[in-house]
């Protein structure tokens, strides 16, 4: 049996990585593909305990080090509990962040050396990496003015202020730049529809769909 593959969607608040994560997984199942939509923080079981920790609270809860921590102890769960099993069964994965928003969002966002991360990240998760990476971007006041009437307002990484969603932005769009073998980089102003029919042609060429 193949190894699945494994798309993570990147971008900041309001990108609409939801909805796109939701359409793919409908386009690879109707072409026979077998796949497993999750999310980060979160996924399995363990995560979502930790994901509480995370999303919920004041602002300042956690320094940038405590929240890389408590994304990879939560990452590594979904890993190996989760992810990598479903990638031997030859099951496709699509998630909703991974690796690279603890790269824009500690990293970038807050200054958390990037090496720590990457060390980090071949530790907690023995350096699985997706085999596409779509990062959906759009303009900071953009995409608040799309989650603005949201319930879960709570979130904590959604009150952080629009300098800090900058700095998140331009971490995503840097980190395309440096792996464009791995990732790119889609427009999210466009029509729902036309975002779609973009990521299928990405996942097409670039996965052999």
């Amino acid at each position: 049996m193949s190894r699945g593959r494994f798309i993570s969607f990147e971008g900041g608040e309001g990108a609409g990585k939801s909805t796109q994560v939701a359409l793919l997984a409908e386009a690879l199942t109707s072409r026979g593909i077998g796949c497993l939509s999750t999310r980060e923080p979160g996924g399995s079981r363990g995560a979502e305990e930790i994901r509480q920790l995370l999303v919920q609270g004041d602002v300042g809860r956690w320094d940038s080090m405590c929240e890389a921590l408590l994304h990879f102890a939560a990452r590594r769960d979904h890993v190996t509990t989760v992810i990598e099993p479903a990638l031997q069964d030859g099951t496709w994965v699509i998630c909703d962040r991974y690796t690279d928003s603890t790269f824009a969002y500690q990293g970038h966002g807050q200054g958390l050396d990037i090496t720590f991360i990457k060390n980090l990240h071949r530790t907690a998760t023995n350096d699985i990496w997706p085999d596409l990476t779509i990062i959906l971007d759009v303009p900071v006041a953009e995409g608040f003015d799309r989650i603005s009437g949201r319930a879960t307002s709570d979130d904590r990484y959604e009150r952080m202020d629009g300098e800090f969603h900058t700095r998140l932005r331009a971490g995503f769009l840097e980190i395309a730049a440096q792996d464009p073998q791995r990732c790119a980089v889609v427009d999210s102003r466009q029509t729902t529809e036309d975002v779609h029919r973009e990521i299928v042609e990405l996942v097409e060429k670039r996965l052999g769909l």
